[in-house]
């Protein structure tokens, strides 16, 4: 198939992925000089804090032996100094967390967008083999995985380190080396077991994030199919394999629980041998008068501070890991390329005339199996030019090529003798309008949906559309008229509502070239007179090529090709192609065959037959 991979599958955790986060943060580079100095200031003041506690243990202790008053006993000064440092430590850390705050949001905004611009960027190979579910969920993810590993990797895990290395020197030279080595040591085996674990769990990690998008795609597909679904009654055939899916992530998520239990035990067993070994050392130093009551203090607040972060970082860690996957997860979407690419020396399609040329156009959608094969034709300006055939024949991969889906395998497309693959692709696209077979609607209003065609239309410009459109007549009928909303995809409007608003949209952008794909399939006889009429009012001021299985809808054509097989077999006037007695003239004689055997079976229904 053509176009690349749309399933994201998951490798090994890729850490230049930080790397390009840093790009997203250079906006903000002073509030990050000033986050990074909150930090510092908040960590000084943390080691502070336990030497404070020790000399108000110590004074306190000295002076209970004195006969002095008790109010002259306190050591006010440190009292009050201890609560100045610990007010500092957290307020300086509530403003980083500010200050980073800002940058964080801007970053996730930042590449929310360009994931979002990319995807509309995308050729529509991808967008056909998209998994819309599990695709959406791979973009929360990534951006909250970037919310979490802006935050508390660049805050938590580098500051605790440092936190670690000066309290480890601090006790080597006040205290015995033993202290420090304990705190090292303890930290070196916390931090390995924690790395060792964590890699172990990110596979099943892994299994509950591929669950949980598999489970989301499920559920997505199955609603937005939801009318499919109540056709053929298939309710306990959807529940049942969402359930399905829904096993599969309970049995990820239990595994992830299990093997989470393993390491939280695992990281308390290290923590509570270190504190313990550290507070026997500490109680055996006072007995022997080696340290005062005051430096068990000391020592016991060192502990609990270091290990307190430490029992944090190992959760971070754990989280990190997550967050990286999802943030690759993501950038793998941004590394998909399109086929279709504009070259950075195009210039801007100018249409004087809106002549169409295909010269000797091939295409396939896979090498396997080719689809157009040296198709050459005209479209000459203000001229309309039908394009006939049987299914399969190729008819809407011509106006695919001409929009610039894909580019052809060989040959080349002209508008105006200009190659279309040497002009800008907004140029082409707002070049042509287009009135599609299957119209999707946004959940708006309808006159917001017409509105889409121009976005910067006026309502008068709107309302002559719908007008143009015939539209009108159906809009009064509404309660709420033109805002009554669509509903999702446009399922709350009928199959040729959805395309006279289609018809619309076209009418109001305005463009040289209009493409009709199939614009009157949906339709009954009567909206279909109506909207041929409407055809050939845009048509006389535009180029026009319409691609139609019903041939009464063109037989006012300037031109019909007529496709078979991917190969132009015939082309003329509806009368010229008659008289050739072709292939043109079998595919006319049996659909007049089949409408007379329709009419027949229609005027031998009794009224009380006929249903609306």
């Amino acid at each position: 198939m053509r176009g690349q991979k749309t399933q994201i599958e998951f490798h090994e955790v890729n850490w230049s992925a930080l790397g390009k986060l840093w790009y997203y943060l250079l906006e903000f580079r002073g509030r990050i000089v000033l986050a990074v100095l909150c930090l510092i200031a908040a960590k000084v003041a943390s080691v502070g804090m336990p030497f404070i506690l020790k000399h108000i243990v110590d004074d306190l202790n000295a002076a209970s032996a004195s006969d002095m008053a008790p109010y002259l006993l306190m050591p006010l000064g440190l009292l009050l100094a201890y609560g100045v440092v610990r007010f500092a430590n957290v307020i300086f850390g509530e403003l980083r967390d500010t200050l980073f705050g800002r940058v964080t949001e801007r970053a996730m905004r930042r590449i929310g967008l360009k994931v979002f611009e990319h995807l509309h960027s995308l050729d529509l190979e991808f967008h056909l083999n998209r998994r819309t579910g599990g695709l959406s969920r791979d973009i929360e993810r990534g951006t909250n995985g970037i919310s979490f590993l802006l935050r508390f990797m660049v805050f938590n895990i580098v500051p605790t380190f440092v936190e670690i290395g000066l309290v480890v020197v601090l006790l080597w030279v006040n205290y015995s080396g033993l202290y420090a080595l304990i705190v090292l040591l303890s930290v070196l085996v916390y931090v390995a077991f924690s790395v060792f674990a964590t890699e172990w769990r990110t596979r099943f990690v892994r299994e509950v994030n591929s669950a949980e998008s598999r489970s989301s795609t499920r559920s997505v597909d199955s609603l937005l199919n939801y009318e499919t679904v109540k056709y053929f009654t298939n309710e306990a055939y959807e529940s049942r394999h969402y359930d399905q899916e829904l096993e599969l992530w309970e049995s990820a998520r239990r595994k992830n629980r299990l093997t989470l239990f393993a390491l939280n035990g695992g990281q308390a067993l290290i923590i509570a041998m270190a504190m313990t070994a550290a507070m026997v050392l500490a109680a055996f130093d006072v007995a022997n008068k080696a340290m005062s009551i005051g430096d068990f203090v000391l020592i016991n607040a060192f502990m609990m501070q270091i290990f307190m972060p430490l029992n944090f970082l190992g959760f971070v860690y754990r989280e990190m890991k997550g967050a990286m996957a999802n943030i690759e997860s993501m950038f793998a979407l941004l590394d998909q390329q399109p086929r279709v690419i504009e070259s950075p020396d195009v210039a801007e399609l100018r249409v004087s005339a809106g002549h169409i040329r295909f010269e000797n156009v091939a295409f396939g959608y896979s090498t396997e199996r080719g689809i157009l094969h040296s198709v050459s034709f005209d479209v000459p300006p203000l001229s309309k030019v039908a394009i006939v055939g049987a299914s399969g024949a190729g008819k809407s991969t011509l106006f695919k090529l001409l929009f610039r889906f894909y580019d052809p395998d060989e040959g080349r497309v002209l508008v105006d003798g200009q190659d279309i693959r040497g002009v800008t692709l907004q140029s082409l696209r707002r070049a042509i309008g287009v009135v599609p077979q299957d119209t999707v609607l946004f959940n708006t209003s309808l006159f917001e949906n017409i509105r889409y065609g121009r976005v910067n239309a006026s309502d008068e410009d709107v309302q002559e559309a719908i007008c143009m459109a015939h539209l009108d007549d159906f809009i009064k009928q509404l309660p709420k008229g033109a805002d009554t909303l669509v509903g999702e995809r446009g399922l709350k409007l009928s199959g040729g509502e959805k395309q006279r608003v289609a018809i619309a949209r076209a009418i109001l952008k305005r463009p040289p070239i209009m493409v009709f794909d199939e614009a009157t399939s949906s339709l009954d006889s009567r909206s279909e007179q109506s909207i041929l009429n409407a055809i050939r009012e845009i048509s006389a001021n535009h180029t026009s090529l319409v691609i139609a299985h019903r041939l009464s809808t063109i037989v006012d054509a300037d031109t019909i090709i007529v496709l078979e097989q991917g190969r132009v077999v015939e082309e003329g006037s509806h009368r010229v192609l008659l008289a050739q007695g072709g292939r043109y003239a079998q595919m006319w004689a049996v659909q007049q065959q089949d409408r007379s055997q329709q009419d027949a079976l229609g005027g031998n229904l009794s009224p009380h037959t006929v249903s609306y």
